[in-house]
């Protein structure tokens, strides 16, 4: 059975290149192209193919807002995010808007069509240099985490203050400690959180807490 594929990008040679490779496989066919977002975005739904390959940055639309629209809509369909684009926000808002692929433009087409199928079949397929940003973010998570369960209770008592807007010396009064108790405490927080002063604490802290 062929693997049914549309694809979203504006620029026609590469939509249209796209399409020539795919068609050329055996196993798989392209049911739709789309040159703008709104288009897609009317008639994606209807078509339902088995995979999307959606470039980010449209003239008219962004692509991570099409797959948000469409998601629920299209539970079946596998969103490959193929674009020029690998800064952070970009890659971990596709991700997070439901894109189960990443591809950098200037993959060989073999690399592409490897990624079709391979998302077909239930895997994620992302460009070496996304994948390591991937990891990397998630490393530096893991890290933050393990920071932020190594304070105490008192030290995280005394960041709360500090992000409520208190002073040293408010902070001293409410918990019935020594300012330099205090100032003991916000050295341990820092040195554990990785940070150099009150706002990357509390900034941290908000992101905790969220």
């Amino acid at each position: 059975m062929n693997i049914s594929i549309a694809i979203v990008e504006d620029e026609k040679n590469y939509n249209n290149a796209l399409k020539k490779v795919i068609d050329y496989q055996d196993d798989m066919k392209v049911v739709a192209q789309f040159f703008d977002g709104n288009e897609a975005l009317k008639k994606l739904s209807d078509i339902s193919p088995d995979v999307v390959m959606m470039d980010i940055q449209l003239q008219d639309m962004l692509g991570i807002d099409i797959i948000e629209k469409l998601r629920k809509e299209m539970p079946k369909t596998q969103f490959i995010m193929c674009t020029s684009f690998d800064d952070d926000d970009k890659i971990f808002n596709s991700l997070k808007a439901g894109a189960t692929g990443y591809l950098i433009k200037g993959e060989s087409m073999d690399k592409i069509l490897t990624s079709i199928r391979d998302v077909y079949n239930g895997g994620a397929p992302m460009s070496f240099s996304i994948a390591r940003k991937v990891l990397h973010h998630f490393e530096r998570k893991s890290s933050e985490v393990k920071g932020f369960d190594e304070l105490t209770e008192r030290e995280k008592e005394v960041l709360e203050l500090l992000s409520q807007g208190l002073l040293y010396k408010e902070i001293a009064d409410k918990k019935f400690i020594s300012i330099d108790t205090v100032k003991k405490h916000v050295g341990n927080i820092y040195r554990k959180l990785h940070v150099n002063n009150k706002v990357e604490a509390i900034n941290k802290f908000n992101h905790f807490k969220n």
